[in-house]
């Protein structure tokens, strides 16, 4: 017989499936609350995969344009880049439009802001698609690629760039180095760089071969226009080095300091399509299609002088320039190289007159070597040039006396090595000992492609204070130089280590960069570009999900 439930029995059961009930709905609850959450982050995962997906789309793309223009290309490319690809379960998609024809245009992002280019734009939407949600991200991005002039540079090096002088020196100007930077300066004296200053390497204080201390102050500008010194106030140096060398930097100098770790990528020279830059002044033989005697409307090679005239047929005029003694051959010894050097002498004051300057301004020569002794080009009575002049040679070069200095026009010069000699120069006194090679007040303006030394442990190649060569007692004397200083190779020729007793002593350097490089039309003929791509828009959008 069942007992009956007496009234707070039944009032206990009662509050008991109650919370029973409670406790149900709420673990319901939960779980419903876990899968949408786990379905939200599942779908943000896609989305996050997806854009990133899209990204390598646009990535792939940009890589194709870099690749197309670094080969030498001087058009867009041909098919545009367009391709679709698999990541996984994603689907991507990628496609570019041509935005019209290049045009001159100043810079406006990135590192080489305020630089002119010709620029290129595309515009490049890439999509990619999860197979199993169908979510779907897409991104536009406006693509330049930028052809920019090298000479915008106040100092530009191929290979690691030093910078160690050992009296003060002023740079103005842009610096890059498609490798690693080092600077530094003797004690007492100063490094002080005026612009943006970047490296697609490292960049670091004092000597690449560390062989002596560098304790002089190097100062850069920063982005106020403030110089800004490498040393930190513990009296360490801030460099590569330094565990927080990004964070550091870019409170230092706001963006004006800059190398591979903030994002600055080498920069390639496209005018080089198939070989190495120093292609640009070796003979066309081969088959070199690099050579700038390709592009020259003057060429003296090995005693044969070509001038390519207004039907664009090369003339032999080599009586002509032998005969009037534009074209003469010297000698003189070199104590750096430890030779006896054998150089066409090229008068410029009677080129200037003789009815064949070159018509485009490029002059190619090349002299044979001989065996033991060292073939070069000179330059002499080129104190004034007719129109801009381009002078290209795989020999090393010398100017002699004062170069573009009066009614100054564009000018360059490519070498495989650069020596300035002053208007005190006597070959008869090349050979005798410092003191009877004394040097004197000389001005060159012109921007230079050279060659230089590489630093060796205990070796050093002498740095950019001695890109332009010496070989006299230029104590107390000044050298005046406004140009560009272009360093892209190591000296086939010219391979005498610098430090060298005997030498030189060095001039008072009064270096400026250019200015008027900065204006289009007062490029030298000739001008190599280096190229960069740039993005200067980027839009992402979620297309489904």
């Amino acid at each position: 017989m069942l007992k009956k439930l007496n009234n707070e029995q039944g009032f206990t059961l009662l509050i008991f499936l109650s919370l029973l009930l409670m406790l149900t709905l709420i673990g319901v609850a939960a779980v419903m609350t876990s899968t949408t959450d786990v379905n939200i982050a599942g779908n943000d995962l896609k989305s996050v995969n997806t854009f990133y997906s899209a990204e390598a789309g646009l990535e792939k793309a940009i890589a194709q344009i870099r690749a197309h223009y670094t080969s030498g290309a001087t058009g867009p490319p041909n098919p545009l880049p367009s391709d679709s690809f698999n990541l996984g379960n994603t689907a991507v998609i990628y496609s570019t439009v041509d935005n019209g024809a290049a045009v001159t245009e100043t810079l406006t992002v990135g590192a080489y802001k305020g630089l002119y280019a010709l620029v290129k734009s595309f515009t490049i939407t890439a999509r990619a698609k999860d197979y199993g949600t169908q979510t779907e991200t897409k991104v536009v991005s406006e693509v330049k690629d930028a052809l920019v002039p090298i000479f915008q540079f106040a100092v530009f090096y191929q290979q690691d760039l030093e910078i160690l002088p050992g009296a003060n020196m002023d740079l103005g100007g842009r610096v890059h180095s498609n490798s690693d930077a080092y600077f530094g300066s003797e004690g007492g004296v100063s490094l002080k760089i005026d612009s943006w200053t970047t490296a697609a390497g490292n960049i670091y204080h004092g000597r690449k071969d560390q062989s002596h201390d560098m304790t002089g102050d190097v100062t850069i500008k920063d982005r106020s226009g403030n110089y800004q010194s490498m040393k930190n106030t513990d009296g360490t140096w801030l460099d590569a080095n330094d565990a927080s060398w990004v964070s550091d930097a870019l409170n230092r100098w706001g963006g004006k300091v800059e190398d591979h770790s903030l994002g600055i990528t080498e920069l390639n020279l496209p005018v080089v399509v198939s070989g190495d830059p120093i292609d640009m002044i070796k003979r066309a033989a081969g088959g070199n299609t690099d050579s700038y005697q390709n592009q020259a409307g003057l060429t003296i090679v090995d005693g044969q002088v070509l001038y390519k005239n207004a039907s664009d047929v090369w003339v032999n005029v080599t009586s002509t320039f032998t005969g009037d003694s534009i074209l003469t051959t010297k000698s003189f010894y070199n104590y750096r190289e430890g030779k006896t050097v054998n150089s066409y002498d090229i008068n410029i004051a009677k080129l200037n007159t003789s009815g064949y300057y070159p018509r485009n301004g490029i002059l190619y020569t090349s002299k044979s070597v001989v065996s033991g002794t060292q073939s070069a080009v000179r330059l002499t009575n080129g104190a004034e040039l007719s129109a801009p002049l381009t002078v290209v040679s795989d020999n090393p070069m010398y100017t002699l006396g004062n170069y573009n200095s009066t009614n100054k026009k564009a000018s360059a010069l490519f070498t495989d090595a650069l020596t300035v000699l002053s208007t005190n120069w006597s070959d008869a006194n090349s050979s005798r000992t410092l003191s009877y090679r004394i040097g004197a007040n000389t001005t060159v303006n012109a921007a230079f492609l050279t060659g230089n030394s590489e630093t060796t442990v205990g070796n050093y190649c002498g740095g950019l204070e001695n890109l332009p060569r010496f070989l006299e007692d230029w104590n107390s004397k000044t050298f005046t130089y406004k140009g560009s200083m272009v360093d892209l190779w190591y000296s086939q020729q010219a391979t005498g280590a610098w430090g060298g007793s005997n030498v030189y002593n060095p001039p008072i350097r009064s270096w400026a960069f250019d200015l008027a490089f900065l204006d289009p039309a007062n490029l030298p003929p000739g001008v190599p570009k280096i190229n960069t791509v740039l993005k200067v828009s980027w839009i992402q959008r979620i297309v489904s999900q």
